[in-house]
């Protein structure tokens, strides 16, 4: 941490640009940030060999491929020519197309993928159109099967890529970007301490400039340094930076926002703005200019509707067909807990679920059967804040309890919960009936059913603090959706096979 009194006022130097715009080109070839170049570069080449092999297979599955090829047979390389060469750089283009290759969409969220199936389905329409145009007999398995399997390819590719991307960032610091943040101290700080909260997004705050003086800063620590009363052009080539944040109350401010835009025409340095507007994902925010002023529009939390049924749907069905396939499983964990320590297999506590119902949780059991009396001797070494009691060395918890934690194979009994409707996949951990009355910002995680994983488990599990455990609760609540609940349980089989946090 630094202390806000070691900076230096110096007087603002005058603007190095006079606002006179200049082409995308030029602006594109002198953009400071270049991580993404080589980047895109690796994707074009992913999709393509995707694409290759994906009609590959095809070929090689289906003997009719060349159906509808004329003269195929005695000379195949038109076919070629069109499944090795022309598909695969028709796939680019129309990725391209829907800005799969955008950079703002690379690494991070959601969008990157829905562009991609976007564009697999507008591949599909076009060759679909072609062939009926042309009148040319095409197999319909085969063009299937190489559609999707290109489709399933591609994607997976995306994800290793991105897998390499976070890794980088993570271990090297490298290939992101390196903010300076614009705007009053406690702004800036909310901001520093939302974009630092994943490494894997390559966001590096580098400085803050404020612009509140001197004195609303003096005798603070800060994580980064501070300045004031700078030119901010000037400050952001002097510490190595490619991206100006303009946080909360100074992007208030359209002329001086719109000045700096123009300033920054032609530099190569990237312009982004942080509203006062936290917590709220991206679909439920929308732009709306008015006569020149940019309005956002931020849609209320979808709680209800057909997305629901599906995830409903999801539950039961996921729920029957798991409790079904993990009978000798959860046979044999059973008999370990039996040998382990005498007494019932599964743990049953009351839990608040769904709009403030109580119901009872259930669990394979993983501590000794007077784990209760022994809590009250326990309590001043609980190792969490907040509602919960947690200990890294738990002596109520016996050896094969350890491991059924650390596994979270405990948990799976909550899938009979799941089939009756008090729990789903995943939503907000249901937290014991008698450790509070919820009230305040913690009682809006009733408004949707509990998890047996949610956001929290794979952002930290036990390591992290209460009220960031509530935080993220409430962020799921307010951003669900069906694919965000797809994304979790994605995450939750990395978190699971680590042991993050599990204790």
């Amino acid at each position: 941490m630094r202390h806000v009194d070691s900076f230096e006022i110096q007087p603002p130097t005058p603007p190095s640009h006079n606002g006179v715009p200049r082409s995308a080109w030029a602006r594109a070839r002198r953009r400071v940030s270049r991580w993404h170049r080589p980047y895109i570069a690796l994707l074009l080449l992913v999709d393509f060999a995707s694409v290759v092999l994906a009609d590959w297979l095809a070929q090689e599955v289906f003997g009719q491929a060349r159906a509808g090829f004329y003269n195929a047979k005695e000379d195949p390389t038109w076919f070629y020519t069109v499944a090795f060469l022309l598909m695969p750089l028709g796939w680019l283009v129309i990725l391209w197309g829907n800005r799969a290759y955008d950079r703002r969409y690379l690494g991070l969220g959601p969008d990157e993928f829905k562009r991609v199936i976007r564009g697999g389905v507008a591949v599909a329409a076009t060759v679909s159109f072609i062939a009926f145009a042309t009148k040319t007999d095409l197999s319909r398995y085969t063009v299937g099967y190489a559609l999707l399997g290109a489709l399933f390819l591609i994607l997976v590719g995306r994800m290793v890529a991105r897998f390499l991307l976070h890794t980088m960032r993570r271990r090297a610091g490298q290939a992101g970007h390196r903010m300076v943040l614009v705007g009053t101290l406690p702004e800036c700080l909310e901001v520093y301490t939302a974009v630092t909260r994943n490494p894997g997004a390559g966001l590096v705050p580098v400085a803050i400039h404020l612009t509140d003086g001197y004195a609303a800063a003096r005798g603070i620590e800060t994580p980064v340094p501070v300045y004031a009363g700078r030119d901010v052009l000037a400050l952001v080539r002097e510490v190595g930076g490619d991206t100006i944040a303009v946080c909360g109350s100074a992007s208030a401010e359209p002329g001086e926002l719109r000045r700096l835009a123009w300033q920054l025409e032609g530099s190569g340095v990237d312009l982004v703005v942080a509203p006062q507007l936290t917590d709220i994902a991206g679909p439920r925010v929308h732009i709306r200019p008015i006569e020149g002023l940019p309005l956002l529009h931020v849609e209320e939390p979808t709680l209800s509707g057909p997305a629901l049924l599906a995830k409903n749907l999801m539950d039961r069905v996921a729920a029957g067909l798991g409790l079904v396939l993990l009978i000798p499983l959860f046979a044999a964990i059973a008999l370990a807990i039996r040998l382990s320590d005498p007494g019932p297999v599964f743990f049953r506590q009351p839990r608040v679920g769904h709009e403030g119902r109580t119901f009872r949780v259930w669990k394979f059991r993983t501590m000794y059967v007077d784990a209760e009396e022994r809590l009250a001797g326990l309590v001043d070494q609980n190792e969490t804040d907040g509602m919960l009691f947690k200990m890294k060395q738990d002596p109520r918890v016996f050896p094969v309890g350890s491991f059924l934690r650390a596994s979270s194979l405990d948990e799976l009994p909550q899938l009979i919960n799941v089939l009756w409707g008090e729990m789903s996949l995943v939503g907000p951990r249901p937290l014991p009936a008698d450790d509070g009355d919820f009230l305040g910002d913690v009682r809006r995680r009733l408004l949707v059913r509990p998890g047996m994983t949610g956001l929290w488990q794979v952002s930290g599990r036990s390591d992290l603090s209460w009220d960031e455990a509530v935080r993220l609760d409430l962020y799921y609540v307010d951003n669900w959706s069906l694919a965000y609940d797809l994304s979790i349980l994605w995450r939750t089989v990395g978190v699971v096979l680590a042991r993050k946090g599990a204790y």
